[in-house]
């Protein structure tokens, strides 16, 4: 526990809360005070008159805050999504505009002490363990909200996570805190350098913490100021308890990044194995949900966004995976506007290792728990006004076996909660399909009042117990924050059976703890705990919560507690959902979590089939079973392992849990011989080996055969068994099995050269007994034109088409989808609707309606836009608005798109319109009367970050004025084939394989008196070339001949030996 640095030291409580278990009938009574918190003293660095203003500059330039960017603009707190994020830099943010307030300082009676509870043996858990130890200064006291990692190879270490506000005025700013144990959660050090400081410098909390287990290092992932502004990333260790041993690194580098989560996949059955995923709320690109993923922590591949994410209220709640299987699932809530407002829990799936996401499921709304509203924000409690302890019912969702579990919190009655009579119960839905359905939700709290239950948390075991743990009032009272009165209490359910049947509710924490304070003025005054997510492996489930009650200057303020519950006596391995290649089985090791009473054993206990083992034998201290079969009872394809539940005893008398257990068998894996023709021949035109060539060029249709070393179940071949990647728009069309089952044969649709990566994800294709295939990957190049990055910008002049269809856009900062007369591409990608904002831009994937205007690149609207006049418009006064026409006829159709805005709030004229062309990449963007002329405005078009050209920004570049024509120019051509050919002599002729790659082409002959060379190159075309020229090596260009045909003829002279020369055509 922790110790401060004035003279009022925190009071040690630990004696006093010794395991109350072991004493049964025992009751202490203490004395205790009521301890009023003070409403005043808010530590904003702005008055009142400053919070009423819409721009705060910081003296200086810099920011009075580190965690408030220099000169940040609060006007643009909504459009940011500041104001619905709830990481401690949102928070500062907020305080610095006078939008909250943070945490006060408060003063109490030092003799006030905790009422414990009377506990009887009908409770979960062991005796709570205090996080904090080393020493504070108040008020940066406030630890809380936990993230629990625990080594499954050695249970002995665990590292927990936190936010933690010692660090809040360091410098490099430190708001981010861990304990470890090496004793199996007996005790806990918290890390702590020479500084003072926890080893996680420029990180701001929202603690994540992964063991991986093929490497065996931790990783704590942060909201973190070293990896933008701010990105995710952290810190890394192999030997955790050392805090000089962390290392950083990034996830990905950012600007508005908010809602981290993670898992890593440690079954090393799983075909991604030792993958660690990373997920959260990008604000920058619209509050999209996107997901990170890494097989060795240094490099990380991104997926997303999510399907439908990219609205502020779709908060990222939980990325985790199925211990079995390997699956991954991402909880999200849409909290439908904040507050009050009803909810929905949806689920996402992956079964490709991350590359791609599936919104399987999305629950029926609810209402959130809470009983009052602090800006966007559901809050527990109404005191501190205007709300305290933000929580919107998100919980924590767990895996195993295709069997998905998931808790959450719903207000007690169906009305906003704040109206309620119960504030707040806990509930669990059950999916055994994987998350695409779910049976009705069961409550968890069977308490008979209205006390309110929130924030929970769940796991599963390797052996599928669940363990699902929640704050809850039902043995507490009214109180107030930081005060002496007991108010709450961890109460915790277990289920035995995966989620089947749950054992009673009981208590789980020792004591019943007060409400504590936030007393820390630069963390958001309404801040307790955001989440606690725990964890299981083969003994224990263990989890950690914040706790009030322990005072530091007579303010019972947060800490965070801990505690574990045993999985009980159980099967530790083997693992569900191995795969067993080679001689069929005959030993069967059953690993046990503590010993076995060896007289309660018996062969039949063990069943594979059906079947009986013939005998066992004991090992390890008997904590170890062989059962011996004499001749192997599995067959190729699924097995089932199973001892029933007490079946046999452990040494202290406990009845071993149910285990039911799936394997696969098969002689041989199947796994890709070949590609036709092989690796390194001659390659057909429409088929290529691994590494080879699709051609002719692209766009085209292309066959691609897959050979395999066995049969393949043509019913588990679909055109998703292939994924392509690096090549943007290629398609998998059709597929089929021929060759007696052993080739699959897929058709593919490229529309751009360059490269193309083809993907076979392990087990996306079985055998005939329906074992999973091994993964592929092999690598190719596509002939054609490359997708094209950049437009070009020419002056055309032109007038308004004047719009003729309303589409209903009269209104401030509002987006209004329409269908498109015709498909548009614009770069790589075809729509048939169009996002148009009344900010003057056209959006083709997102829906922002960010006022405040960006340079490109933009990372508000980050993808597939036109920004034709993108300014703070008004379209609500009539007759402005925006309007629509068609010109022409098919294929040569125009669409006009008019906007008809004013400027907020409601001046000037600003007058323009988008043109689309049927048919092609281009559009116009033509100017009427734009008062405001190129000022405060962005015009131009973006792909993405690295993909974009802009007309003018913020009064740079062009006129808002005439019209501009943006044309995607065609790539130049590429060569299909080369080859080069001595003049002198009786050489040969040599070719040179393209696209050119290592050391090719050919040597100079002795006996020749010339170094004169010959090299040809041929089109798909005709080309017109203006200039050849060797660019590299010694040599020169003599002549060349063919320009206007589709072979070009280069003369080379004074070519010397043993070199390597590069030949340039010029403008082809």
């Amino acid at each position: 526990m922790k110790n401060q640095s004035t003279p009022s030291a925190k009071a040690h409580l630990q004696s006093a809360f010794f395991n109350l278990r072991v004493l049964i009938g025992l009751f202490i009574v203490l004395a205790g005070v009521f301890l009023a918190l003070v409403g005043f003293g808010v530590f904003s660095p702005v008055s009142t008159a400053q919070a009423q203003q819409e721009y705060h500059p910081a003296q200086s330039g810099k920011a009075v805050d580190p965690l408030v960017p220099p000169m940040f603009d609060c006007s643009k707190i909504h459009e940011l999504g500041i104001d619905k994020q709830m990481n401690f830099r949102a928070g500062a943010i907020m305080i610095y505009c006078g939008e909250a307030q943070g945490g006060t300082a408060t003063s109490g009676d030092a003799a006030s002490r905790l009422v414990e509870k009377l506990l009887s043996p009908l409770t979960y858990g062991a005796t709570d363990v205090d996080l904090i130890t080393g020493i504070d200064t108040y008020p940066h006291v406030t630890q809380s909200t936990t993230f629990t990692a625990i080594n499954p190879d050695n249970p002995q270490q665990i590292v927990i996570a936190y936010n933690d506000s010692r660090g809040r005025n360091a410098n490099p700013i430190n708001i981010s805190g861990a304990s470890v144990s090496t004793d199996g959660g007996t005790t806990f050090d918290r890390l702590t350098l020479a500084s003072g400081q926890s080893p996680f410098s420029n990180t701001v909390g929202d603690p994540v913490v992964l063991y991986k287990r093929n490497n065996s290092t931790w990783y704590t992932v942060w909201i973190d100021l070293a990896c933008g502004g701010p990105g995710i990333g952290g810190y890394k260790s192999t030997t955790p308890w050392d805090p000089n041993s962390w290392t950083h690194y990034c996830v990905h580098t950012g600007t508005n990044d908010d809602s981290p989560s993670g898992w890593v996949d440690n079954n090393s059955a799983s075909p991604h194995y030792g993958r660690m995923y990373v997920s959260w709320n990008d604000y920058a690109r619209g509050a999209a949900i996107f997901v990170r993923y890494s097989d060795d922590g240094v490099t990380w591949t991104e997926t997303g966004p999510l399907p439908g994410t990219g609205n502020v209220a779709i908060q990222n709640v939980q990325i985790t995976g199925d211990l079995a299987t390997g699956d991954v699932y991402n909880a999200v809530m849409n909290e439908n506007g904040g507050g009050n407002f009803n909810r929905n829990n949806l689920i996402y799936r992956s079964t490709d290792g991350g590359t791609t996401f599936t919104n399987t499921y999305t629950s029926p709304t609810f209402f959130g728990p809470g009983r009052a509203i602090n800006g966007f924000f559901a809050c527990m409690y109404s005191s501190p006004a205007p709300g305290y302890w933000r929580h919107t019912g998100s919980g924590q969702p767990a895996a195993f076996n295709h069997v998905v579990h998931y808790v959450y919190a719903q207000c007690g009655q169906n009305v906003p909660c704040s109206s309620a009579t119960d504030h707040g119960n806990i509930y669990y839905i059950r999916s055994t399909d994987s998350g695409v359905t779910f049976a009705a939700p069961v409550k968890l709290n069977t308490d008979a009042g209205t006390a309110a239950q929130w924030e929970p948390s769940l796991s599963v075991s390797p052996s599928g117990t669940l363990f699902a743990v929640w704050y809850d009032e039902r043995n507490g009272g009214n109180c107030t924050a930081g005060s002496n009165t007991p108010y709450y209490q961890m109460f915790a359910r277990k289920s035995n059976d995966n989620g089947v049947t749950w054992m009673p509710d009981m208590a789980f924490s020792d004591v019943v703890s007060p409400l504590p304070a936030q007393p820390d003025p630069g963390i958001v005054g309404s801040y307790v705990d955001d989440y606690d997510y725990q964890i299981a492996v083969a003994a224990s489930h263990r989890t950690a919560w914040v706790d009030g009650r322990n005072p530091i200057n007579n303010v019972y303020q947060q800490d965070p507690f801990t505690d574990r519950e045993l999985v009980g006596f159980s099967v530790v391995s083997p693992a569900c959902g191995s795969f067993i290649t080679g001689t069929a089985l005959t030993d069967f090791v059953v690993n046990l979590n503590e010993p076995v009473d060896s007289i309660t054993v018996n062969a039949s206990d063990f069943t594979v089939n059906g079947t009986p083992a013939d005998s066992f034998f004991l090992s390890n201290g008997n904590q170890t079973i062989t059962f011996h079969y004499n001749t192997s009872p599995a067959v190729q394809g699924e097995n089932t392992m199973h001892i029933p539940y007490c079946a046999f005893r452990s040494a202290s008398g406990e009845c071993v849990l149910e285990y039911l257990c799936m394997f696969r068998y098969g002689q041989t894996q199947l796994q890709v011989t070949t590609t036709v023709p092989p690796v390194g021949g001659t390659f057909s035109p429409t088929v290529p080996p691994v590494g080879g060539t699709f051609s002719p060029p692209a766009p085209g249709t292309y066959t691609y055969d897959v050979n395999w070393n066995m049969v393949v179940n043509p019913a588990s071949v679909s055109t998703s068994s292939l994924t392509l990647s690096g090549n943007t728009g290629a398609t998998v069309t059709n597929v089929q099995v021929i060759n007696g089952n052993t080739t699959t044969r897929f058709t593919l649709n490229i529309q751009y050269g360059g490269s193309l990566t083809v993907n076979i994800a392990a087990g996306a294709i079985t055998d005939q007994f329906g074992n999973p295939c091994a993964a592929f990957s092999g690598n190719y190049t596509v002939l054609g034109c490359p997708a094209q990055n950049h437009y070009t910008i020419t002056q055309i002049g032109g007038t308004i088409v004047p719009g003729t269809m309303d589409i209903g856009n009269h209104c401030d900062d509002c987006v209004t989808t329409i269908s498109l007369p015709f498909p548009y591409t614009l770069f790589d990608q075809t729509y048939t609707s169009v996002n148009l904002s009344s900010n003057g831009n056209a959006q083709f994937v997102s829906t922002a309606t960010n006022f405040t205007n960006e340079c490109l690149p933009s990372y508000s609207i980050p993808a597939y836009a036109i920004f034709p006049y993108w300014h703070d418009l008004y379209t609500l006064n009539g007759p402005h608005g925006i309007f629509t026409s068609v010109s022409g006829s098919p294929p040569n159709r125009i669409f006009n798109i008019e906007w008809r805005a004013q400027y907020v709030p409601g001046t000037g004229e600003a007058d323009f319109e988008l043109r689309l062309y049927e048919g092609q990449t281009r559009f116009d963007a033509i100017y009427g009367t734009v008062t405001n002329g190129n000022t405060s405005a962005t015009a131009g078009v973006q792909k993405n970050s690295t993909a974009f050209d802009q007309y003018f920004c913020n009064g740079s570049g062009g006129a808002a004025t005439g019209g501009q024509s943006y044309i995607l120019p065609p790539c130049a051509p590429q060569a299909q084939d080369a080859l080069s050919r001595k003049v002198h002599g009786a050489a040969g002729i040599f070719d040179i394989p393209l696209p050119l790659t290592g050391n090719v082409g050919v040597e100079c002959r002795s006996g020749g008196s010339t170094h004169d060379f010959q090299m040809i190159v041929d089109f798909p075309g005709a080309v017109t070339v203006q200039d050849a020229q060797v660019t590299s090596g010694a040599g020169m260009v003599s002549s060349f001949s063919g320009s206007g045909t589709t072979q070009i003829t280069v003369n080379l002279t004074g070519v010397t030996d043993a070199q390597r020369i590069t030949m340039t055509l010029i403008n082809v």
